[in-house]
């Protein structure tokens, strides 16, 4: 049977093709979120904790439309799903910066709160979009958003995402094959942004959060998702950083980017240098990534 398309290790087949077809027909009213979480309900296609694959169906969607294989309805523009309208608007939150200087050890207990689906999520992306070099980018597929308190003053931004899929550098320093790497690479994190607040003075503040995030994140994780985290990764643009509360908090480093980008035919270098790093949350890491 001809095969159309493989998505996310999805294969498409004519047959599903002439299906998606007609749940485009039959929705073509409703919009495309509604037409994608149909096809997610009629495949029983869903994630580990067993909510749809909307996200990414729509994405399958987005590629079968750029291979002329199907066409899709208008984007239905309004206030909720009006990307460029989110981006522009200012979340409203009672916040008021006050500048602070202190030691780490007399700060108030500090508490990693977990925002990921909570009102306070509005409050992470504005400060992110504000404060952060790489401003806000709305994050697919699973992850957490922190917020680091000190009594009621607000410190700091973690969010932590899906890792990318395949980096030399990190494959090579796991020594997992292209199989393992399929079935285990959800074990994986990537600290996509990182933010200490730009009035916040406390040394060694940085290296202390990324201590405490290891010991908490895998069972965040684990209840959202219904997975645990066994690995933690980033990048440190080595233009403007050293890396040194990574490497303070025990990260590896684990190599450099080349700069050409991840979908570049070019031998130059596009972008900047990238440090990785990475740190594992359990002990026999490698023998639970490794197996196939």
């Amino acid at each position: 049977m001809n095969v159309p398309l493989t998505y996310r290790k999805r294969v498409i087949t004519q047959d599903d093709l002439s299906f998606i077809r007609k749940v485009i027909d039959d929705y073509q009213s409703e919009g495309r979120s509604v037409i994608s979480r149909r096809l997610c309900e009629a495949w029983d296609w869903r994630q580990a904790n067993g909510h749809l694959k909307d996200g990414v169906c729509r994405g399958l969607l987005l590629q079968l439309e750029r291979n002329q294989l199907v066409t899709l309805p208008p984007r239905i523009i309004d206030n909720n799903n009006n990307a460029k309208r989110r981006r522009k608007t200012q979340a409203t939150f009672d916040f008021f910066p006050t500048p602070l200087n202190a030691v780490l050890a007399n700060l108030a207990p500090i508490e990693l709160r977990q925002v990921r689906r909570t009102p306070e999520e509005k409050l992470f992306n504005a400060l992110v979009r504000e404060h952060h070099y790489l401003g806000y980018t709305h994050l697919v597929g699973e992850h957490l958003k922190y917020l680091v308190y000190a009594g009621d003053r607000l410190l700091a931004c973690f969010a932590f995402s899906s890792a990318p899929y395949a980096i030399d550098c990190r494959d090579i320093f796991l020594g997992w094959s292209q199989e393992a790497r399929e079935r285990n690479r959800h074990l994986l994190a990537y600290n996509s942004r990182f933010l200490i607040l730009p009035w916040v003075r406390v040394p060694h503040l940085a290296s202390h959060l990324l201590r405490r995030i290891a010991k908490t994140i895998s069972g965040d994780w684990q209840t959202l998702y219904h997975h645990p985290i066994l690995w933690l990764e980033t990048f440190v643009d080595t233009e403007k950083f050293a890396g040194t509360c990574y490497r303070a908090a025990n990260w590896t480093f684990l190599g450099l980017t080349s700069g050409r980008g991840t979908k570049s035919k070019s031998q130059k270098q596009l972008t900047s240098i990238k440090a990785m790093y990475g740190y594992p949350l359990v002990r026999n890491y490698l023998d639970k990534l490794r197996n196939e």
